[in-house]
């Protein structure tokens, strides 16, 4: 098996201490950033065909600081003020605080859970039974948590604020890999738009999380690396390993 260049379908790490880089080094790879997909926001016309009015709402739900960044950023196009008194509830503190670049943290009321998961930040949220939240997401997200919201009798809107687009390929664009790693069921999508006649061969592909290896296979390509897996919690892990596993044995 023979494996140079290696595309990892996310955007470039903001730092040079990225495990990718080590990886890189050890199995004397090339490894090239490039996201099959790209979040774009809905424009405030696209957002007002929805009939959702943000003020009346006394809550907002945050999964993402993407979402966060749309919100404020529609807000704006729409011209509407955020009252002093709007109550935040985010999965994760690092959303949280992510808040404090658009409002004045310390003079607001913001609540997060630490999982990341929506079903931590349920007991915050039924404490606060008595507020109508607006539930930001994606056009693609997961139906379980508003089944999990409704289970819990939350009074909440959902409102879609930015999808996930296809981040298309330019016709002089080298596609010259020898492996490609996918994170999301999207990325898949993304690959068939791109190149519909594509044909893997000997091009290795491995993703990350059950739904895009199904989607993997759901396409009739060849699942050749998987992460989360026993030996592997993360995709660096699985790649550095699948690498001395297979590229190695060559020497």
């Amino acid at each position: 098996m023979k494996v140079n260049k290696i595309l990892v379908s996310q955007p470039k790490p903001a730092s040079d201490k990225s495990p990718y880089y080590d990886i890189a080094a050890r199995h004397g790879v090339e490894v090239v950033f490039r996201p099959f997909i790209k979040v774009e926001g809905l424009s405030a016309r696209e957002f007002r065909q929805q009939k959702i009015n943000i003020n009346d709402f006394t809550a907002i739900i945050f999964t993402a600081r993407t979402a966060i960044d749309h919100f404020f950023r529609l807000c704006e196009e729409m011209r509407v003020t955020i009252p002093d008194t709007m109550k935040y509830f985010c999965t994760t503190e690092s959303i949280a605080l992510y808040l404090q670049k658009y409002i004045v943290y310390r003079k607001r009321k913001i609540f997060h859970g630490n999982t990341g998961k929506l079903d931590d930040l349920l007991p915050s949220l039924t404490k606060h039974n008595k507020e109508n939240y607006l539930y930001a997401v994606s056009d693609v997200h997961k139906d379980s948590n508003a089944d999990m919201l409704d289970k819990a009798k939350i009074n909440y809107t959902k409102a879609v604020m930015y999808r996930t687009v296809s981040n298309d390929f330019t016709p002089d664009e080298p596609f010259d890999y020898d492996m490609l790693l996918f994170f999301s069921p999207a990325g898949i999508d993304s690959l068939l738009k791109n190149f519909p006649d594509f044909k893997q061969g000997d091009i290795q592909i491995g993703c990350f999380g059950a739904a895009t290896a199904k989607a993997v296979e759901n396409a009739g390509l060849r699942l050749d690396m998987e992460a989360p897996n026993p030996k592997a919690p993360s995709i660096t892990a699985a790649l550095d390993l699948f690498l001395k596993e297979n590229l190695d044995k060559k020497g």
